[in-house]
């Protein structure tokens, strides 16, 4: 468990925010593993808040999917699930495509550097990743969302991220070649110069094609077909 961070820092409105967004983190990161029981006053002292604020927070999180709570309050991270993870997936090749599509016909100088940037701060990801090299992939592929310029489909797409990001990160675990982290980097970079060269069919495509190959398209492999509905 992280050493205890103290409460109420500049940034964060109320403790339940700050609550909300460290748990967040840790089950991003995987320090809260899926299906983990979440000791609420353990976890409370460790962000340096009380549990109610924790609560809320634990609250928000179930609303988003990442926390099951049950009538007596107990609380434990959602475990994986192969019919989650293929909703994610068949979202994520529709609506990246489209957000690839757009930023190349729509993209600013500004919003050129900003994935000029993201991509020159990439980090390759390991088989444990830290937060910082996850980050980086967000920032990344938040930059090409914004660079869409529709605020319905970037809200929706960075709503996406961290339940996605849960699954990449499992996916890590089985490891990835040299010549796979070499694809996938050549495949940032082609992004970047489809969005810059302002070609829409390019773009998506090659969006497209990241998707299919993506982390989370893996660990669905290995999860296996989702029951059939009933």
């Amino acid at each position: 468990m992280p050493e205890p961070s103290p409460a109420g820092p500049p940034g964060f409105a109320t403790k339940s925010d700050l609550a909300y967004t460290r748990v967040r983190e840790l089950i991003g990161t995987g320090d809260l593993a899926p299906g983990a029981v979440l000791p609420q006053a353990a976890l409370a002292r460790t962000i340096g808040i009380s549990t109610t604020p924790l609560r809320e927070a634990l609250r928000r999180l179930m609303q988003e999917g990442l926390v099951d709570l049950d009538a007596h309050r107990n609380a434990r991270v959602r475990p994986l699930d192969a019919a989650e993870a293929r909703d994610l997936l068949e979202l994520r090749q529709t609506l990246d495509p489209l957000a690839a599509s757009l930023a190349a016909q729509r993209r600013t100088d500004a919003d050129l550097a900003d994935v000029r940037a993201a991509l020159d701060g990439l980090e390759a990801l390991s088989s444990r990743p830290s937060t910082a090299q996850l980050e980086s992939h967000q920032r990344f592929h938040a930059a090409i969302h914004h660079a869409a310029h529709n605020a319905l489909l970037t809200q929706t797409l960075d709503g996406l991220w961290l339940k996605t990001d849960r699954y990449r990160r499992h996916g890590l675990e089985a490891g990835r070649t040299n010549e796979e982290r070499d694809a996938r980097a050549t495949e940032h970079r082609l992004l970047f110069e489809a969005v810059r060269n302002g070609d829409p069919e390019a773009a998506a495509d090659l969006m497209r094609r990241h998707i299919e190959s993506s982390l989370g398209a893996q660990l669905l492999d290995r999860l296996g077909d989702p029951e059939p509905p009933r």
